[in-house]
C-alpha cells in the first residue's frame, strides 16, 4: 500500500475520502513513535476544521441493546440528512490484545448508509474502555465533515467518566425493571448523564418500563444536574420499533439550543481539552519511566525487596523515581535496595 504524506492525509480527510479517513485513524491509533509524529502533524493541520460537530456519548448496562439503538438512532439521523460518525469501543482480549470488533456487523442497515461512518476500535487498557486515541479519532471525523459524532463505550461503571470527558451530551440506556442491581452504579453513572432512556419499552415490557421511568425520576430528584442549567430527564424508547427515538433526538437538540448560547458547551470543551492535556502528560511520563533501561533493570530487585519486607512500597517507588530522575539530570543513580 502506498505511503501517504501529511498533505495526502489532510486533503483526503477534508474531502471526506473514507479510505484516507480510515488510514488516518489507524495512524493515530498506532503505538509507533514514527507514526505518532506523522499523526500529530496531520492533526495539527486539521485542527482549524474541527469543533463543529455535536459530540454525543452513549453507555448502558449489558444487554440493554446499545447496538440496536445506535443503528435505529443513526438511521433516523441519516434519513434526515445528517452525517454521522459512530465510534464504537470494543473490549480487547486480555490474552491476545485483539478485539472482536463486532458492532459493525450488528449495524448492517447503518453500514449501508453513505451518510454514516462506523469505526470500531479496540479498547486496550484505557480507562473506562475508551480507546487511547478516541479523542484524536473524533477530531478527524469532525474535520471530515461529520456533523454528529456518537461514541459508544463497552459497558457501565465508574470509569465511564473517561467517556464523559470527551462528549457534550451523555446518554445512559437502562433496561425495564432493572432497579435493585443498578443501585451500585446510580451514584457514578446517573449523576453524569444528561439524558436517561429506558430501552425495550414495548410489548409486555411497557408497564415495567413506565415503573422504571418513575423510579429513575425519583432518584434524579436527589442528584445534582450533570450539566449546570440542564435538567436530566428520563424517556422511554424501543430500539426495535423506533418509538421514542425522535423524542430523544429532540431532547438533544434542546440541550444545545439552551446551553450553547450561554457558553456552557464551549466552557465544557475547554475544560475537557485541559483535562486531556493533563492525561497526556501523565501518560507520557509513565511511558518514559517504564522505557528507562536503568529503571527496568532495577525493578525486579526492588520488587523482591518489597515482597521480602526489606523496604516499603513507598520507599521502593521513590528509589525507582530517583533512578529515572538521575538519568534525566545526568546525576549518579542511588545505590540499589538491599
Amino acid at each position: 500500500m502506498k505511503s501517504l504524506t501529511v498533505e495526502d492525509y489532510v486533503r483526503g480527510v477534508r474531502e471526506g475520502n473514507r479510505a484516507v479517513l480510515a488510514r488516518a485513524i489507524t495512524l493515530v491509533e498506532s503505538l509507533s513513535r514514527q507514526h505518532e509524529v506523522l499523526a500529530q502533524e496531520v492533526l495539527h493541520r486539521l485542527l482549524p476544521h474541527t469543533g463543529k460537530a455535536r459530540r454525543l456519548g452513549i453507555t448502558g448496562v449489558p444487554g440493554v441493546g446499545k447496538s440496536t439503538f445506535i443503528e435505529n438512532f443513526g438511521c433516523f439521523l441519516t434519513d434526515r440528512g445528517h452525517r454521522l460518525a459512530v465510534l464504537t469501543i470494543d473490549p480487547s482480549s486480555s490474552l491476545s490484545g485483539g478485539s472482536i470488533l463486532g458492532d459493525k456487523t450488528r449495524m448492517e442497515r447503518l453500514c449501508q448508509s453513505p451518510q454514516a461512518f462506523i469505526r470500531p476500535s479496540p479498547s486496550g487498557d484505557s480507562l473506562g474502555g475508551v480507546a487511547r486515541r478516541t479523542r484524536e479519532t473524533l477530531l478527524l471525523c469532525e474535520a471530515a465533515g461529520f456533523d454528529t459524532i456518537l461514541v459508544e463505550s463497552v459497558g457501565v461503571g465508574q470509569t465511564e467518566i473517561a467517556l464523559r470527558s470527551m462528549v457534550d451530551f451523555f446518554l445512559l440506556l437502562l433496561l425495564p425493571g432493572a432497579g435493585d442491581e443498578l443501585q451500585g452504579i446510580k451514584k457514578g453513572i446517573v449523576e453524569i448523564a444528561d439524558g436517561v432512556a429506558i430501552n425495550k419499552a414495548d410489548g409486555d415490557n411497557r408497564l415495567r418500563a413506565e415503573q422504571s421511568k418513575a423510579d429513575q425520576e425519583a432518584a434524579l430528584h436527589y442528584l445534582q444536574p450533570a450539566t449546570p442549567g440542564w435538567q436530566t430527564q428520563v424517556q422511554l424508547c424501543s430500539a426495535l420499533t423506533g418509538e421514542g427515538v425522535p423524542e430523544i433526538w429532540q431532547r438533544i437538540l434542546d440541550f444545545y439550543a439552551v446551553l450553547e448560547p450561554r457558553g456552557v458547551i464551549r466552557e465544557r470543551r475547554r475544560k475537557q481539552t485541559l483535562d486531556w492535556l493533563e492525561h497526556l502528560i501523565h501518560d507520557e511520563l509513565r511511558r518514559q519511566f517504564y522505557r528507562d533501561p536503568k529503571v527496568t533493570a532495577r525493578i525486579p530487585g526492588v520488587r523482591e525487596a518489597v515482597l521480602r519486607g526489606e523496604t516499603t512500597a513507598v520507599l521502593a517507588a521513590r528509589e525507582l523515581l530517583t533512578v529515572h530522575q538521575a538519568k534525566a539530570t545526568g546525576e549518579s543513580a542511588p545505590a540499589k535496595s538491599p
